[in-house]
C-alpha cells in the first residue's frame, strides 16, 4: 500500500476519534446526519478511474486491497464526461436574460436621447419606457439624499446586519479543511462568540420587518381602509420579493452549474436538481414546511417565514390602525405574550439543542433546523416585538421626546444588557460537557425576543436624538448602499459561496485570518452580482408592478 495513503487513512482515524470525544458522535452519525455540520468531516477521496471499472476494482487494484485491511467506504457519487448537459432551464435563462439586456439598452436609448440629446426636462419622459434605463436606475440607487421621517439608523442595522450573516456563513460553509479538529475546537471557544452568535443577526431582520409593517402601514392607512385594500397590501409585498427570487431560482437551476466544476461541483448539481424540481415552493414562500428538506434556494427559508408572518400580520394591524391607542396596545401586547407563548411551549415539547454545533446532539441537529430554526411559531416573536416598537416610533412621530439623562443611561445600559446575553448564552450550551435541556429550551425560547426588545432601544433612541455615537455611526453614507442591496446579497450569497467552494480541487488549512480574507471575497462578489441584478432586473421590474398596483387603485 501507498504510505501516503496509509498516513492519509491513519490521520482520519485519528481524527474521527477526536470528533467522537469532542462531541460525542460517531462516524455513522455524522454520515447519516444530512443537517449535521460533522457530516463533512468523514474522509472523502476523489479519484478519476477508467469508466469500465467498478470503484472496488479502481481502489483495489490502483490504491491497496480493500479486504485486506477490512476498509468500508460509500460511493458517494460518480462523475462522467460532459455529465452536465444544457437542458431546457439553461435555455430559459439565456433566452430571458439576453431579452431582459434588450430592454436595458433600448431603454437606455431612449432616456439617454431624451435627456442629453432633445434636452427635454428628464421628467417629463415616458416612466414605462424608462424603466429598465441603466442610467437613471443606477441614479436612483446612489442618490443618498435623505428623505423627510426616514428611519437613518436602520440602513447601518441592515447593512451590518448582512454583513453579520456573510461571516458567519464564510466561516460555516467550508466544509472541507486540513484540520477539522482545530477548526471546531475554536468555534465552541469564547474566543469565536462574534461568529457562533451569528445566527441572531436573521433576528434582526425578522425585528425591522415587523416594525416597518406598522410604521410604514400606520401613515398611510385606516383600519377601514386596510381591509378594503388587504389585496393590495398582498400582492405588494409578494411582488416585491419577487424579481430576485425567481432570478436566483432560475440562475440555481441553470447557468450556475456551468460557471465551474471541481470534485465536489456534486452540492452545486445537487442545488439545481433541487431548483428545477421543488421552484415552485421557493417562489410560494413555502418551501419551510413543504420540502423543507429539499430547499431550492438555502437562505429563502428567512423570506418564506417573513411573507407568512406578513401574510398574518393585519390581524393586529387592524388593531393597530383604529385610531385607539389603548385597543393598539392591548392588541401589539396580545401578539407578543402570545408568540413567545406559543413557541416556548412547542421548545418544551420537542426539546431541541440550541444550536448547529452542540455537543452530544448529533443526531437532533437536522431536526433543529427543520422544525425548529425555519418554523415560523419559533421565529415569529421578534416580529410581533418589532411591530411593538413600530408602533411606538408612529405615535411619536414627528414629536419631540424629552428623557431624563438617568432614564436615558439605565435604558440603555439593559438594552445592551440584552444585546449581550442574547449573543453570550449559546455559548455554555455548545460545551462538551453541557446537558441541561431546560435551559436549552428557555435559550430557544427567549434569546430572540430578548434581542428584538433590546436592538428595539437602540432604534428608537437612535431616531429620538438619544444615541449619541452610536447614531452617528449607524447612520454614516457608508451604509446606504449595503443597505439598499441587502436583499439581494441576502439570496445570492449563500449559492455564491456554494459555487467558489465547490470548485476547490484541495481542503484548506482552517485559520481565522485566512477565513476573514474569504468573507471579504464573498462580500465583494455578493455585492457585484447583486448591484448587476439590483440595476438590471429589481428595479425595473419594481417599478412595472407599482405602475400596475397604482393603476388598480
Amino acid at each position: 500500500m501507498d504510505e501516503d495513503v496509509i498516513f492519509k487513512l491513519k490521520d482520519y482515524d485519528y481524527k474521527r476519534y477526536g470528533l467522537k470525544a469532542l462531541f460525542g458522535a460517531d462516524l455513522n452519525e455524522i454520515r447519516s446526519g444530512p443537517g449535521n455540520p460533522l457530516q463533512f468531516s468523514v474522509f472523502r477521496l476523489a479519484v478519476c478511474i477508467p469508466k469500465p471499472c467498478t470503484t472496488q476494482e479502481a481502489i483495489s487494484e490502483l490504491l491497496f486491497n480493500i479486504s485486506s485491511i477490512g476498509f468500508q467506504y460509500e460511493d458517494d457519487f460518480c462523475r462522467l464526461p460532459n455529465d452536465k448537459p444544457w437542458v431546457p432551464a439553461d435555455y430559459t435563462a439565456i433566452g430571458l436574460f439576453f431579452f431582459i439586456g434588450f430592454l436595458c439598452i433600448m431603454s437606455t436609448c431612449y432616456e439617454i436621447n431624451h435627456i442629453f440629446i432633445l434636452k427635454s426636462d428628464p421628467k417629463s419622459a415616458n416612466a414605462l419606457y424608462r424603466s429598465f434605463s441603466v442610467y437613471s436606475n443606477t441614479s436612483r440607487l446612489l442618490n443618498f439624499s435623505t428623505r423627510p421621517g426616514a428611519l437613518e439608523c436602520l440602513d447601518g442595522i441592515r447593512a451590518l446586519a448582512m454583513i453579520w450573516i456573510l461571516i458567519g456563513h464564510s466561516f460555516s460553509s467550508q466544509s472541507f479543511t486540513y484540520n477539522p479538529l482545530e477548526s471546531l475546537r475554536w468555534m465552541i471557544s469564547l474566543e469565536a462568540l462574534w461568529v457562533t452568535a451569528g445566527h441572531i443577526a436573521v433576528d434582526t431582520f425578522f425585528m425591522l420587518s415587523g416594525l416597518l409593517v406598522v410604521y410604514t402601514t400606520a401613515g398611510k392607512l385606516t383600519s377601514v381602509g386596510l381591509l378594503k385594500n388587504i389585496h393590495f397590501f398582498y400582492l405588494n409585498r409578494l411582488l416585491r420579493m419577487f424579481p430576485v427570487l425567481a432570478t436566483t431560482a432560475l440562475l440555481e437551476a441553470s447557468l450556475f452549474n456551468h460557471v465551474s466544476d471541481g470534485p465536489v461541483w456534486d452540492t452545486v448539481i445537487s442545488q439545481a436538481h433541487r431548483c428545477r424540481t421543488f421552484w415552485w415552493s421557493t417562489l410560494l414562500h413555502i418551501q419551510n414546511y413543504v420540502n423543507s428538506r429539499n430547499i431550492c434556494i438555502g437562505a429563502t427559508w428567512y423570506l418564506a417565514i417573513d411573507t407568512q408572518l406578513h401574510i398574518l400580520s393585519p390581524i393586529i394591524l387592524v388593531w393597530v390602525l383604529s385610531g385607539n391607542k389603548g385597543i393598539a396596545w392591548i392588541a401589539l401586547t396580545a401578539g407578543v405574550v402570545t408568540s413567545i407563548t406559543a413557541a416556548t411551549i412547542y421548545n418544551f415539547i420537542n426539546e431541541f439543542p440550541t444550536g448547529m454545533i452542540s455537543a452530544m446532539q448529533g443526531p437532533k441537529i437536522l431536526d433543529y433546523i427543520v422544525y425548529y430554526y425555519m418554523n415560523t411559531l419559533t421565529r415569529a416573536p421578534p416580529f410581533f416585538v418589532g411591530m411593538m416598537f413600530g408602533y411606538l416610533l408612529h405615535i411619536w412621530r414627528g414629536k419631540r421626546l424629552e428623557i431624563a439623562t438617568a432614564l436615558n443611561l439605565i435604558l440603555w445600559a439593559l438594552s445592551l444588557s440584552l444585546l449581550a446575553l442574547a449573543m453570550y448564552c449559546i455559548h455554555p450550551t455548545m460545551q462538551i460537557d453541557w446537558n441541561n435541556q431546560t435551559v436549552d429550551s428557555l435559550i430557544n425560547s427567549f434569546m430572540r425576543p430578548a434581542w428584538a426588545l433590546g436592538l428595539g432601544w437602540v432604534i428608537f433612541a437612535c431616531v429620538h436624538g438619544y444615541g449619541g455615537p452610536i447614531n452617528w455611526f449607524l447612520s454614516l453614507r457608508l451604509w446606504k448602499l449595503p443597505a439598499r442591496l441587502s436583499y439581494a446579497m441576502y439570496i445570492l450569497h449563500f449559492s455564491l459561496m456554494v459555487i467558489v467552494n465547490s470548485s476547490s480541487i484541495a481542503p484548506i488549512y482552517f485559520s481565522v485570518p485566512y477565513i476573514m480574507f474569504l468573507f471579504c471575497a464573498y462580500f465583494a462578489l455578493s455585492m457585484i452580482i447583486a448591484l448587476i441584478i439590483t440595476i438590471f432586473i429589481d428595479m425595473p421590474f419594481s417599478t412595472l408592478f407599482k405602475m400596475l398596483l397604482d393603476k388598480g387603485r
